[in-house]
C-alpha cells in the first residue's frame, strides 16, 4: 500500500472559499479521511506562517503527512497518485475504454474553469464585500486598487459572459444519453471543476457566504442573484447534470473532520514525522528536463523564489530547491516553522526564480 494512506491529510481553507469546495469535493468522491482546519479569508494567517514558514498567501493548501502541496491543482494530481484506485480510492479520472483523457481534463479545470471562468464568477461578488476590509485586501493581492461601485456596474456584463460559458457547457451534459461532462460512468475531475465553480457563482451572487467571505464584516442578505440566466428552462441539461452531481457526492460519506480553533494536536502528529523521508515528486508522463533546469540555475541546493504568475506575487516564498520535476518543484524554506516540512507547487502557473544569495 502507498505510504501516503496512513499519513494524516489535512486541508486549510475557508468555507466561501470556491478552491477550499474544490478539494473537499475531490476528497469526498475519492472517499479520502481529511482534517479540515479553517483559517481566514484574509491575510494575516499566523497558523501557516508561524506553522510552516509559508508566505503564500493563496488557499487552500493540503498537507499529507509532511508534504504541503499548494494550487489545486498539484494538490488533486497528489491526491489521485498517492490515493490511488489500486487501493480502493475511487479516481477522478473515470476511465474510458481507448482513451486516456486525464491530460485534457486537468487542462480543462485548470486553464479554463479555475482562470477565466474563476473570474467571471468572482465579478458576480456583491459590491458590499468589496466595500469591506475584504477589497483592500483583494487589491493587495491583485496588485491594484478596487473600485466597488465599477465592480458593481459591472456585475450584468459578467452575468451575460456566465451565459456564454454556461451556453459551452450545455453542448457537453445534453448530448447522448451520458450522465456527465465526460462519457463516464461516475463523476470525474470536470464535473467536480463545473459544479465547484458554478456553485461559487449562484451563491455569491445571492449574497450567500459573505459572511465567511468578508471575515463576518459583511452579513448574509439576498442580493442579486443567477436566475436570469441559470436556470431550468434555459439551460435544460445543465441544470438536470447540476441536481444529479449534487445527489451523486451527497450519496458518499462525508470523511471530513473540522479541527476546533485551538486545537493543535495534529502539529504534534505532524513533527512525528520529521525523520521520515518525503513523498517526493508525483510522477509524470516524461522525466525530468535536466539540461534546462541547469541552465537556469535550477539545482538542488539553490535558493528559489516561487510566486504565482497572476495573483499575489507580492508574496513569495523562498526556500532551498530539494526536487524538480517538469510539472512540480519541492523547496525547503529558509525561514524554519513550527513544524518542517517539504513544500510542492506546480511549474505551469508560477515562477521560479534563482535568488542571488543562493550560495550563502
Amino acid at each position: 500500500m502507498p505510504p501516503s494512506t496512513n499519513l494524516p491529510v489535512l486541508l486549510f481553507g475557508y468555507d466561501s472559499s470556491p478552491f477550499t469546495n474544490k478539494v473537499r469535493l475531490a476528497l469526498r468522491l475519492k472517499q479520502i479521511h481529511f482534517s479540515y482546519i479553517p483559517v481566514p479569508s484574509m491575510l494575516p494567517r499566523p497558523l501557516l506562517t508561524t506553522t510552516f514558514a509559508l508566505p503564500y498567501r493563496k488557499i487552500p493548501i493540503l498537507l499529507i503527512g509532511k508534504d504541503l502541496y499548494c494550487d489545486t491543482s498539484l494538490i488533486l494530481e497528489a491526491l489521485e497518485h498517492f490515493f490511488p484506485p489500486t487501493h480502493g480510492f475511487p479516481s477522478l479520472h473515470p476511465p474510458i475504454p481507448g482513451w486516456n483523457y486525464a491530460g485534457l481534463a486537468r487542462g480543462i479545470a485548470s486553464f479554463w474553469l479555475d482562470r477565466p471562468f474563476f473570474r467571471i464568477t468572482t465579478g458576480l461578488i456583491p459590491p458590499s464585500v468589496w466595500r469591506s476590509h475584504f477589497g483592500t485586501d483583494r487589491a493587495q493581492l491583485i496588485g491594484h486598487a478596487l473600485d466597488p461601485d465599477k465592480l458593481a456596474a459591472k456585475i450584468p456584463a459578467n452575468l451575460s459572459a456566465l451565459d456564454a460559458q454556461l451556453a459551452l457547457l450545455e453542448l457537453s451534459v445534453s448530448q447522448g444519453e451520458g450522465k456527465w461532462v465526460f462519457p463516464t460512468k461516475e463523476p470525474g475531475l470536470v464535473d467536480i471543476a463545473v459544479y465547484y465553480q458554478l456553485k461559487w457563482g449562484v451563491d455569491i451572487a445571492s449574497g450567500k457566504g459573505v459572511y465567511n467571505l468578508s471575515g463576518g464584516r459583511v452579513g448574509e442578505a439576498r442580493e442579486g442573484g443567477t436566475e436570469v440566466v441559470f436556470n431550468e428552462r434555459r439551460y435544460p441539461g445543465l441544470w438536470k447534470w447540476f441536481k444529479r452531481f449534487e445527489e451523486s457526492i451527497g450519496r458518499l460519506s462525508d470523511r471530513e473532520s473540522v479541527v476546533e480553533e485551538g486545537d493543535v494536536r495534529w502539529k504534534y502528529a505532524i513533527r512525528s514525522l520529521s525523520q521520515q523521508k518525503g513523498l517526493g515528486l508525483v510522477p509524470t508522463t516524461v522525466g525530468k528536463n535536466g539540461v534546462l533546469d541547469e541552465k537556469r540555475g535550477l539545482v538542488p541546493g539553490t535558493v528559489v523564489s516561487v510566486v504565482p504568475d497572476d495573483t499575489g506575487r507580492g508574496n513569495p516564498t523562498i526556500g532551498r530547491l530539494m526536487d524538480a520535476g517538469v510539472e512540480e518543484v519541492i523547496i525547503k524554506p529558509i525561514e524554519r516553522g513550527e513544524v518542517d516540512v517539504d513544500i510542492h507547487f506546480p511549474r505551469v502557473g508560477f515562477v521560479i526564480k534563482v535568488m542571488q544569495s543562493s550560495k550563502l
